[in-house]
């Protein structure tokens, strides 16, 4: 198969990661590039799901909650008092 030359522009610390990501597994940047394309390819579409994953109100106020160590539960002395609290 003929191979062609692809030029890419980006931030320059990313392409540092990615070439020290890449190297542990044995690749360099041109490997793992067509690896994806032909992943692209075989999958139709990009080979991971892309969205904005953002915690909910819920799970915002217990994070901050739990920063400030507020709400925070336990211990329990036994099994039967953590059941009793995740009942609650």
């Amino acid at each position: 198969m003929a191979k062609g030359n692809l030029t890419l522009r980006m931030d320059s610390e990313l392409k540092s990661q990615a070439s020290e990501l890449f190297k542990a597994l044995g690749l360099d940047l041109s490997t793992a590039t067509g690896i994806f394309y032909r992943q692209a390819l075989r999958c139709h579409g990009l080979p991971f799901e892309v969205k904005i994953d953002e915690p909910n109100e819920t799970t915002y106020n217990a994070m901050e909650s739990a920063k400030n160590n507020e709400d925070i539960y336990g211990p329990f002395d036994s099994v039967k008092d953590l059941m009793r609290a995740l009942d609650a």
